[in-house]
């Protein structure tokens, strides 16, 4: 096992002036936090961090389309392409390619509205479509419906305990004293955008302070408990997903190590490559 004390003093092992600023943030998180990520190659490592950039591109843009928050039984959508289900589900129509349904999401947002879970499922969709080829991203998701945590097992997301935060992950604001009569607000599923900002659907784009006085806002009489963040992270299985990838997106010469090597980001202050 190699251990490099830095990851960005050492050229031989990550040549990062092939990362945007906004992917060393995260690599410098990763380094920062007690976790340890594992990764077959670099390449499966820079697929990760693109994916991440394109969740956070995804919610932005979500938040620019028009799309309203609104309650399961309030909920619509484009009829041209998707089905409405009496219970608020939005499923894609027969004929209807999940990638064209996606992409009128974003592009003709007005006509449609959810709650913040379901928007949550659109923002990974929607991210994990730019990255892998089109055919794969139809195949896989076939029958795509979006509605609360409902989405397909190819999407390989997962949620666990926590406080290893970063952009691209889904997190939640737990609002422990909200208003019974308006149960919409129990809490925030919210996209980690970078630089302690969060996207949470309904809400906007915020920093964790802004997103816990909104909250605050719908609690119930009486209430003594603020609204905070919970400690777990949702994210995606970005090794699987990197089967997929778009051709052309591995880096060439940039790296030493063979394509079978392993590195292992320990964080501290070092990472190991075995």
């Amino acid at each position: 096992m190699i251990k490099i004390q830095n990851a960005y003093q050492s050229n031989n092992i990550l040549n990062t002036s092939i990362l945007t600023g906004e992917q060393k943030e995260i690599l410098d998180l990763m380094v920062k936090y007690e976790e340890v990520y594992s990764y077959e190659h670099f390449n499966q490592l820079k697929f990760e961090l693109d994916l991440r950039i394109e969740i956070v591109k995804a919610a932005t843009a979500l938040y620019q389309s028009g799309v309203k928050f609104t309650t399961f039984e309030n909920s619509r959508c484009n009829p041209a392409l998707w089905n409405l289900t009496r219970q608020g589900a939005i499923v894609i129509k027969p004929g209807v390619l999940p990638s064209e349904g996606i992409r009128d999401l974003y592009a003709n947002g007005k006509l449609y509205a959810f709650e913040c879970a379901t928007a949550i499922v659109a923002v990974f969709y929607k991210a994990v479509l730019e990255i892998i080829e089109e055919r794969h991203f139809n195949r896989l998701f076939a029958g795509m419906i979006l509605y609360d945590w409902h989405y397909d097992d190819d999407l390989g997301v997962f949620t666990r305990r926590g406080n290893d935060y970063l952009p691209g992950d889904c997190v939640y604001f737990k609002n422990p004293d909200f208003d019974p009569e308006k149960p919409q607000w129990r809490g925030e599923n919210a996209i980690d955008m970078g630089y302690d900002l969060y996207y949470g659907h309904g809400i906007g784009i915020k920093d964790a302070e802004g997103i816990i006085a909104s909250l605050n806002k719908y609690r119930k009489e009486g209430a003594v408990q603020t609204a905070y963040l919970l400690s777990q992270v949702t994210r995606l299985d970005y090794r699987y997903l990197y089967v997929y990838r778009k051709a052309g997106r591995e880096i060439q010469g940039t790296f030493p190590l063979a394509d079978d090597q392993k590195i292992i980001s320990k964080i501290g202050s070092a990472v190991y490559l075995k």
